[in-house]
């Protein structure tokens, strides 16, 4: 047991390390509110950032903050005891109530979604914290599922091809806000979460109903790749091996053609198999620097 926690341990690091070098997530004088929702996510997402930042070679500084949002049968003491218990570590319990807000304006009968509400208000809270405490940057738990399924959803229903960068500024400008996981696949992050024992928060809110869209894409994945195995790393491939030359967006297509000379000169060839372990790539190539190494 105590041999795969560490073997899970060392390639979700690796994977999250190559991601904050590639698209240079972390940056000399960060300081950066890791968002805890409670999940097996954010859980994971701090635990191995904590694990990096004293290995990186200039200040960063993390600051976890969770919103309690008054849900029926909350108890955050968990959450907060775990908290309390990582030496050093800053951290802010919230209380605002989200759920009376979303339930009033979208009822309880279950013919609304919550997820869309729920996030704004959300992420209006986080941002207005991350200000006041002098965040540069605020970290979010979404792994490579998420963004598949994002990318799905997005292709399915809004007829638009999106997924979910790894890094975006806000649209006032005044964050960046980074997914240091988003190479990361939930199967791996959902064994180590249990392995390390996080006490993990329950959502009542948006886990409590059913026929979810999202649901409908996660379904579909698996039921993919239990015909063809590594699809999701097929498919996480393919979002970083775009041909604007082979799309339909003329945008993107003069977008691609103004191109700086340096940028992808030469696409690389469509990779022939997937593997567990695919490398990030990016526009320009990925930055030099070595990952700090995760030790015993």
């Amino acid at each position: 047991m105590a041999d795969r926690q560490r073997i899970l341990e060392k390639h979700l690091y690796k994977q999250m390390g190559q991601t904050c070098r590639a698209w240079e997530l972390l940056a000399p004088g960060d300081r950066v509110m890791v968002a805890m929702s409670g999940g097996k996510d954010s859980y994971t997402l701090l635990h191995l950032l904590r694990k990096l930042v004293p290995r990186l070679p200039f200040e960063v500084e993390l600051v976890a903050v969770h919103l309690d949002q008054v849900q029926p049968g909350y108890d955050g003491a968990p959450l907060e005891g775990w908290l309390e218990a990582q030496e050093g570590l800053r951290y802010e319990i919230l209380r605002e109530d989200t759920y009376s807000v979303v339930t009033d304006r979208l009822g309880t009968d279950g013919s609304a979604t919550y997820c869309s509400l729920c996030s704004r208000l959300r992420r209006g809270i986080l941002y207005t914290a991350a200000e006041r405490l002098g965040c540069t940057k605020i970290a979010l738990g979404h792994h490579r599922d998420d963004a598949l399924e994002t990318f799905l959803m997005n292709l399915f229903y809004a007829g638009k091809m999106q997924a979910m960068p790894a890094v975006y500024t806000t649209d006032d400008g005044r964050f960046q806000v980074i997914r240091p996981l988003i190479e990361c696949d939930e199967a791996r992050i959902a064994e180590y979460a249990q392995l390390v024992g996080f006490p993990i928060l329950p959502c009542n809110l948006c886990g409590s109903q059913d026929g979810l869209k999202r649901d409908a894409m996660a379904r579909l994945l698996s039921e993919l790749e239990a015909e063809h195995p590594h699809l999701r790393n097929v498919m996480m491939n393919a979002l970083r091996n775009v041909r604007p030359t082979h799309l339909l967006d003329p945008d993107v297509l003069a977008a691609w053609r103004a191109r700086p000379a340096e940028v992808r000169p030469d696409a690389p060839p469509a990779p022939t198999r997937a593997h567990a372990d695919a490398k990030p790539v990016r526009a320009g190539g990925p930055a030099k620097a070595r990952l700090p190494v995760l030790r015993d």
